[in-house]
C-alpha cells in the first residue's frame, strides 16, 4: 500500500497495472483485500459499474473509508478483518487485489510505530490488537529474537543485534530501537544506502502481524473465492512475500515436479493460469514520484475452470 499523495488523493503503487490486470466489468464483484487508503477500490469502482468488498484489519482504515462508502452508495462495502477470511466474507468474486505493503497512513503516523523516521511507541500492530513489537523485543529470549531478525529481516548481523536489544531493555520507542540497532551494526553500516535498522524493523513488523502466514492463508482463500476466469493481482514489496506468491502460482499453475526416486504421484490439474511469467515492476516515472514504490512487484494469475 506504499502509495503516494497527489492533490490530496491516495494513489496506490502500480495502480494502472493492477486495473489493467483486473479489467473491471459491469455487474462484476471484486475484493480489495488490503483496503488501506482505498485507492484500488476507488479505481475499480470508477472503471466499471461493479461492486467491491474492501477488507482491512486496521480499524482506522475502515473509518477513513466511510467517505468512499457514501460516495459509491450500495457498491462499496467495508469489512474489518483479515483478508485470509475473504472466502468466508464475500460471495464468489471476479477479481481480487492484494497490496502487501504497509499503508502510507500507517507508515507516516509516528504513533503507529512502523517507522523510525519520527519517534513513536514501538507498536507496529496493523490491527491495533495483540502482541506489539515492544512486547516481543522486551520478552523474547535471544534465540527467538535473533531468529526473527535473521529469517524475516534477512539480516546477517541478527545475533549481534539481538544481544544489543536485550542489553538495552526496556525498549519502548522507535528511535531508541533504531539507535540500538545502528550502534550494533557499527559505523560501516551507516555508509550503506538503507538505514542499518531497516531490516530489523521489517522483521519485527512481519512477525507481529504474522504477515507471511496471513499471505499463505490469503492466497488460498482468494483461489477458493474466485470464479473461473477471475483474476488475482498481488503487489509485494520484499523478496519473502514475492517468493511465496511465485511459489503459490507455480504450485497451482502447473503440475508440480516429482522426484524420479519417489513413487509417481497423481497428476494435479492446474487451477491457475499465470499471466505474469515475470513480475511487473513500476516505471521510472512512478519511482521518481514515489520512492517507496521502487521495490514493488506485481504478479497476476487467472483462475481456470474447475
Amino acid at each position: 500500500m506504499m502509495g503516494s499523495q497527489l492533490s490530496g488523493k491516495h494513489v496506490p503503487v502500480m495502480l494502472s497495472e493492477v486495473i489493467a490486470a483486473l479489467a473491471p466489468k459491469d455487474g462484476a464483484h471484486y475484493i480489495d483485500g488490503t483496503f488501506g487508503g482505498g485507492g484500488y477500490a476507488e479505481a475499480i469502482l470508477e472503471a466499471a459499474d461493479c461492486k467491491v468488498l474492501g477488507i482491512d484489519r486496521d480499524p482506522e482504515a475502515i473509518a477513513r473509508g466511510q467517505a468512499l462508502v457514501e460516495r459509491f452508495a450500495g457498491r462499496l462495502t467495508l469489512v474489518l478483518g483479515e483478508f485470509s477470511r475473504m472466502d468466508q466474507l464475500a460471495p464468489p468474486s471476479d477479481g481480487v487485489v492484494l497490496d502487501l505493503g504497509v499503508s502510507s497512513f500507517q507508515f507516516d503516523t509516528p504513533a503507529r510505530g512502523f517507522s523510525f523516521r519520527a519517534d513513536g511507541p514501538l507498536d507496529m500492530r496493523m490491527s491495533l490488537a495483540g502482541e506489539s513489537a515492544a512486547d516481543f523485543v522486551n520478552h523474547a529470549d535471544h534465540s527467538s529474537l535473533a531468529s526473527v531478525i535473521a529469517r524475516l529481516g534477512e539480516e546477517k548481523n541478527a545475533r549481534r543485534i539481538a544481544s544489543a536489544i536485550i542489553a538495552g531493555r526496556p525498549v519502548t520507542g522507535t528511535a531508541q530501537l533504531a539507535g540500538i540497532v545502528a550502534k550494533a551494526q557499527g559505523p560501516a553500516a551507516l555508509r550503506h544506502a538503507i538505514h542499518p535498522a531497516t531490516r530489523t524493523f521489517q522483521a519485527l513488523r512481519i512477525h507481529v502481524n504474522d504477515e507471511l502466514g496471513e499471505l499463505e492463508r490469503g492466497l488460498s482463500a482468494a483461489l477458493s473465492n474466485l470464479k473461473p476466469a477471475g483474476r488475482l493481482a498481488v503487489v509485494s514489496f520484499h523478496s519473502l512475500e514475492d517468493r511465496l506468491v511465485k511459489q503459490f502460482f507455480t504450485a497451482h499453475g502447473a503440475t508440480p515436479r516429482v522426484s524420479r526416486h519417489l513413487p509417481q504421484a497423481a497428476t494435479a490439474k492446474p487451477s491457475l493460469r499465470v499471466i505474469t511469467s515475470r513480475p511487473q515492476t513500476p516505471g521510472a516515472t512512478e519511482i521518481s514520484d514515489n520512492v517507496r514504490a521502487r521495490s514493488a512487484k506485481l504478479r497476476v494469475a487467472e483462475k481456470l475452470a474447475a
